[in-house]
Formats: C-alpha cells, structure tokens, sequence
C-alpha cells in the first residue's frame, strides 16, 4: 500500500550579488541612514512612554501614532517606501515583545537578562526591507528595479523558486546584496528511518558522530586572528568619524566576511555530505549558546564554531529530503555511560582536558565525544518513540536566520507584518 504524499510549505532565503551605480548606491545608503534615525525617533518616544508608565506594554497601535506624528513633523521620511516604514515599526515592536517576554521569563526564576532596546548607530542598522511582493521590486533581463531607488545590475546566479514574498537590501561593507524570500510547496519523499545517527558538536571535533566518525573543522578565524587584531588596534588609533577610520573599518569588515564565508562553506558542504550519505535521521543537541559563552575563557572559539547555524543547515536540507532532526536535552550527554546509562557526578566528572570516557561501573571505554554522540541517538529514538514518529523537521531557512540573528547582524527581516497598512503610514 503507497503512503500518501504530503505538501509542505517552506520559506527559503535567495541571496544575490547587486552592483548600484554611484547614484543608486547613494540612493541605498539614504534609505538606510534615513531608517536609523527614523527606528531612533520612534525607540525615543516610546522610551518617554515607558518611563512615564513602567508597567505599561507598548503596542502596535502606539507605535503606529508614533510614526504618524514623526512624519507629519518631518516630511524627510516620507521619501521612505511605506513598506520600509512599517518594516520599521515591525523591528521595533518585535524588540519590545523580546523585552517583555525576557521579563516575565526572569520574573519565573529564569536567569536571563531583561535586555532593554537600545538605540542603532549606523554601524549596527545596515538593511531595509520591502515586507510585500506588490510591484515594488522586479527583476527583468538581468537587473533589479526597485520603487524610489532605481535600477541595477544583480547577479542572479540561481532561479527563485515558489511565489517571492518580501525583499531585503543589505549593505556588507562595500558590498549590497538583495535577499528574497519565497514560499514554496514541497513534497519531501517518504523515508523508513533504518539509520538514524546522533550528532555530538564539540571544540576539538566539531561534530562526532555516533557510528564513530569525527569531523574536525578548520581553524578560519585562527588563519586571519592576527590580521583582525591589527586592524583593530588601527581603527583604535584613528579620530572617530574620519575618512581613515572608515577606510580601516571596511578592511576589518573584510576580514571577518572572509571568515564567515569559509565557515559557511565548510558547513554547507559538510551538511549536503550528511544528508546524502545514507542516514535517515537525525539527533542532535538543544544548545544554550547564550548561557555557555558565559565561560569568557572559550566564549570566541563557541562563536566561531558556529554550532547553531549548522543545525539550522542540516535541518532545511532534511526536511527537504524527508528526514528529520531531532533536538533533546543536552544535559549529561558526555557524563553519562552509552552502555549502562551511569552518570558520573563530583569529582569523577570529566573535564574539557579529559578525552576518553571511562565507566567505573561497566567498564566500558571511549572516545568522550562519540560516547555523548551515542547518548542523543538514543534520546532521539525515545523523542519519537514518546511521539509516535510525528516529530517535525527543525525549522526551515527563514526561521534559521531569525535565530542566527540573535547573535549576529540579520541577512533578512520577515515579520508578520500587516502589509496593507503602509499604505496608512
């Protein structure tokens, strides 16, 4: 008997290369630079509010008057696209609702931090985004038109696929790019999960693996570490604002894309090889990387592993092939004993210097990371067990990049944005 096939929707992010001539790049850096100062303006008045009235939340609705008395005080803004302005308005109200929900977490005993809005320098604020595909943005014959802007060359190395909903220009040091999202509706094959494999992420190896493969990762940031801190102590030394400054400020951004961009090719290809290697499913770490990085002595080497954005690779790329991954608790995954589920407490705790995992009570024997490895392939079997199998693949591109962005600048913003009221701000 065939097992009926089920469509499923999935938004996925295309990221291409745009060249702006002199006048349109200057017609970008605007927008962006007059989208600062307009998110700046609305987090002032809110933060007037908050102060007046603590317990108060701020909404959508005041947000909106908000906006609405900013433009009719300068008529600057309303050079803005009104999809950008309530892209705008979206940003800020996504960090209230982070605010006040870390609120009610650290209120329920959480130990996190409140983390109140803060301002954006222009550093730090480096995109604008058209929330709707409504004749705003275009592609024809190899260039993008965009409302207010003009027209440029981009460098579609690829054909979007499924209908294109929103459209973010970001700037990357000199470089622009275009980030389109489209949804799609995909029929991922039906897969019997023969060979799940569970998948322990570490510093020494940067994945192990459950049927005893390691993987180690190259060491990008150590290769340039030295020309990093050099521009570093450069732009220390140059007058704020100054031209020379800005120039050592693009070096260093170059500098850091070089690692980023090997990082991520390492880890895409790492990730096709996993989901086309015969495995069928699967586990892997639900990890806290806010709470390990607390450890200031590897707090740089966690970042530069870059843990998280894998997970979210390899689960885009199963789900689309009909697996699944499976996230559990990472708690005692390496002090617990693969064969007889002993787990070492006090001073028979291993540490990071011990490598190989020895159990008192079974006397097994092994690798520390391979054994933890063996740990989250077997709570992964009983996630699906507990759930009859009906466990859904982690998360697809879009929601990967919104989790990315917690820690790192957004290549995309997608909110659930009301778009038909832009045309109301």
């Amino acid at each position: 008997m065939e097992n009926k096939k089920e469509n499923v929707e999935a938004m996925r992010a295309y990221k291409f290369r745009i060249y702006p001539d002199t006048k349109r790049q200057a017609a970008i850096d605007d927008s962006i630079s007059m989208s600062q100062r307009l998110y700046n303006k609305l987090l002032e008045k809110t933060i007037e509010v908050h102060k007046s009235n603590p317990s108060s939340k701020i909404s959508q609705r005041t947000i909106n008057q908000f906006l609405n008395e900013i433009i009719k005080e300068d008529k600057e803004y309303l050079q803005l696209y009104a999809h950008i302005r309530v892209d705008i308005r979206n940003r800020l109200l996504k960090t209230y609702q982070d605010f006040f929900r870390r609120c009610q977490q650290k209120k329920s005993g959480a130990k996190v931090k409140a983390g109140f809005p803060r301002y954006k320098s222009r550093d730090k604020f480096n995109s604008i985004t058209h929330i709707e595909n409504n004749g705003s943005f275009r592609i024809e014959k190899g260039r993008l038109r965009i409302s207010k802007i003009g027209t440029m060359r981009i460098e579609q190395h690829r054909n979007i696929v499924g209908n294109v909903k929103t459209m973010t220009i970001k700037r990357e040091g000199r470089e622009y790019y275009a980030i389109f999202t489209a949804e799609q509706i995909m029929t991922p094959p039906k897969i019997n999960n023969t060979n799940p494999v569970g998948i322990d992420m570490g510093l020494n190896n940067f994945v192990a693996l459950s049927d005893g493969q390691s993987i180690q990762k190259p060491k990008f940031f150590k290769k340039r570490e030295r020309r990093i801190a050099r521009w570093q102590k450069i732009i220390a030394r140059r007058h704020k604002c100054s031209n020379r400054r800005e120039k050592a400020k693009f070096r260093l951004q170059e500098e850091w894309k070089g690692v980023t961009n090997q990082s991520n090719d390492f880890m895409h290809k790492l990730s096709d090889k996993m989901v086309h290697g015969g495995y069928t499913s699967f586990a892997v770490e639900a990890l806290n990387i806010q709470n390990m990085v607390k450890n200031h002595n590897l707090a740089q080497s966690i970042q530069n592993a870059s843990w998280n954005r894998f997970i979210n690779m390899l689960s885009y790329k199963a789900e689309s092939a009909g697996m699944k991954v499976i996230k559990v608790d990472a708690r005692n995954t390496t002090q617990e004993c693969s064969s007889c589920h002993y787990v070492k407490k006090g001073e028979e705790r291993l540490t990071l210097e011990d490598r190989v995992y020895h159990c008192n009570i079974c006397g097994m024997t092994m690798d520390r990371d391979v054994n933890a490895s063996i740990n989250i392939l077997d709570r992964g079997r009983a996630g699906l067990a507990r759930t009859d199998g009906n466990v859904n693949a982690q998360g697809d591109m879009t929601s990967a990049i919104q989790q990315e962005s917690k820690s790192r600048i957004e290549e995309l913003r997608t909110y659930p944005a009301n778009a038909g009221e832009a045309n109301d701000l």
